[in-house]
């Protein structure tokens, strides 16, 4: 039993003294960034046409981008590369899901539904610009 506690007490030194451990910044940052996964996961559960494509966009270059730079630093700093490679897969997955819809939409006639709403949001501007006009 005493070995155990040992080898334990040797791990958690070991794992506190480690150049990427708690004591560091190396530690911490890739911890809060499990955030933006929650967030990015989140955001599965979002309608697609109510997401951002440059927000998308960029969360997924930063996870590609950040990947690659987490095994080129000293220390490599493997918990910087999951965390990363978790933001790019979810700003990926969410593209794609873009894409799709979009593509969707290019494929589907113009309803006449459509054309109301095109037509209720002109006649609309209309009204705030003549609003606008009567102010003055």
């Amino acid at each position: 039993m005493a070995a155990a506690s040992s080898q334990a007490g040797t791990a958690f030194t070991r794992f506190w003294n480690h150049p990427a451990g708690p004591k560091t910044i190396h530690f911490w940052a890739p911890a809060m960034k499990w955030g933006l996964v929650i967030a990015g996961l989140s955001d599965l559960q979002r309608p697609v046409e109510k997401l951002s494509v440059t927000q998308t966009v960029a969360l997924a270059a930063t996870g590609v981008i950040w990947s690659r730079y987490s095994l080129v630093i000293k220390p490599k700093n493997w918990s910087l590369f999951g965390v990363n490679m978790f933001v790019g897969a979810t700003g990926i997955y969410q593209l794609s899901r873009i894409w799709r819809y979009r593509q969707d939409m290019k494929n589907k006639p113009v309803t006449a539904t459509a054309h109301k709403v095109a037509e209720d949001t002109k006649l609309a501007a209309e009204a705030a610009k003549d609003a606008v006009k009567g102010s003055h």
